[in-house]
């Protein structure tokens, strides 16, 4: 969706319901009263490579690194209200600024039900999906400048379609949240499909309070779908930009996943001093055939995948305002071909150029960040990363930010 028209359009369109009142002739405070937030995303990147090459990930989605120098992040727009007392609705729209040119990206655009009873909750549209923990949570409200590595290569950056999810709170003194989502499966890691209702997850999570300085959180997910189609994207060289076609056909795909959270504040005090541990762990299957061509040359083979990643981070405030964090990624791939079909293309170069091929290390990633958050609208951060993505050469890159919050601001997420 090209911007200019469509933000034209978008605007014209939130002045139309403020300029016609109701049949009444006047509106009251209750009849269009929704909570509207801008994020605000600016940076300057210094960083050696801006192509993100994993050995043994077929990237797609969002998945990449950034480019050189000053740039405008992943700013959003968000309007959010009561329905009435049944529906609440969202939607959130994503601004980005590249090549030249403005992109609006729809992001979320949801309904959900307001004391369904019983514990159960109802969502449907477009969302997040809440298989993991930080899948479900926007980018700016990250504690890191960029993605880990595993939800750039398993989930090309998140993981969000179309569709509904039913949530369930037992009645427990423990916290059990229960949930399950059908949606379209076209997005990646899933891809076209005849019937647009392939995509299939459960998650599970739990936790409490070990004391009164601090908790918990465990959670379980699982997450499938089938398709007819899966185009390869992101910023392999093998993408269409190098006019390359890269597909998987006829395939299907599971991601199970487990997480982890933890956090600490003196006598559950979180102001001053507290600290946060966090961590997830992925395994993805996937087969089809890949096929692969660029100019008058093809290849084609069976594929089947494994697929493993984590990370594991720490974020200590030691002071009101100051952060430090610490995270480390490591991804790791088991893929076999066979049945290969050379059309003037190699199987050596098949691999290379179709990000299937697994020679090389594990990709590994190391970052360190410093933020200050003077209050829950404004943040400027600093980071430095050193990304190993299998081969020879190893990938610096800093990254200064600020990420700025003009409107209402949403509750945080444990």
């Amino acid at each position: 969706m090209k911007s200019h028209t469509a933000l034209a359009s978008v605007t014209l369109a939130v002045l139309s319901i403020s300029a016609f009142p109701a049949a009444a002739g006047k509106i009251s405070g209750n009849e269009f009263n929704p909570a509207i937030s801008l994020i605000l995303d600016g940076r300057y990147t210094d960083i050696d490579n801006s192509e993100l090459e994993l050995p043994g990930f077929q990237l797609g989605g969002e998945a990449g690194l950034p480019d050189n120098g000053f740039s405008t992040g992943h700013n959003e727009l968000s309007i959010s209200a009561n329905i009435d007392d049944k529906f609440y609705g969202s939607m959130t729209s994503a601004i980005v600024y590249e090549e030249g040119e403005t992109e609006i990206e729809l992001e979320e655009a949801y309904i959900e039900t307001l004391k369904l009873g019983s514990g159960f909750t109802i969502k449907g549209g477009r969302f997040l999906s809440s298989v993991g923990y930080l899948n479900s949570i926007h980018d700016h409200a990250h504690d890191f400048a960029d993605r880990p590595l595993v939800y750039d290569a398993l989930f090309g950056g998140h993981l969000v379609d179309t569709g509904v999810q039913v949530r369930w709170i037992a009645p427990t003194d423990l916290y059990l949240n229960f949930g399950a989502e059908v949606t379209s499966g076209s997005e990646f890691p899933g891809g076209e499909n005849e019937g647009g209702n392939k995509g299939l997850a459960f998650f599970i999570k739990t936790g409490g309070d070990i004391n009164i300085s601090s908790s918990w959180q465990l959670g379980a997910s699982y997450y499938q779908s089938e398709f007819d189609v899966r185009e390869a994207g992101g910023h392999h060289h093998g993408g269409e930009e190098a006019g390359a076609d890269n597909e998987l056909l006829n395939g299907d795909v599971d991601v199970a996943g487990l997480d982890l959270v933890y956090k600490w504040a003196p006598n559950g005090n979180s102001k001053r001093i507290n600290f946060k541990l966090q961590a997830e762990y992925f395994v993805k299957n996937e087969k089809g055939s890949a096929e692969f061509s660029e100019d008058a040359g093809m290849a084609e083979a069976n594929y089947d995948g494994e697929q493993a990643g984590y990370y594991i981070q720490g974020v200590y405030q030691f002071m009101p305002a100051w952060r430090v964090g610490l995270r480390y990624d490591q991804l790791s791939a088991d893929n076999t071909i066979t049945d290969f079909v050379d059309g003037g293309i190699d199987e050596d170069e098949f691999l290379e150029e179709s990000g299937l091929g697994v020679e090389g290390d594990d990709p590994t990633k190391s970052s360190l960040m410093v933020d200050y958050i003077p209050s829950h609208f404004s943040r400027i951060r600093m980071q430095y990363s050193k990304l190993d993505g299998g081969h020879s050469d190893t990938n610096d890159m800093i990254i200064l930010q600020y990420t700025m919050s003009l409107g209402s601001h949403g509750a945080h997420t444990f």
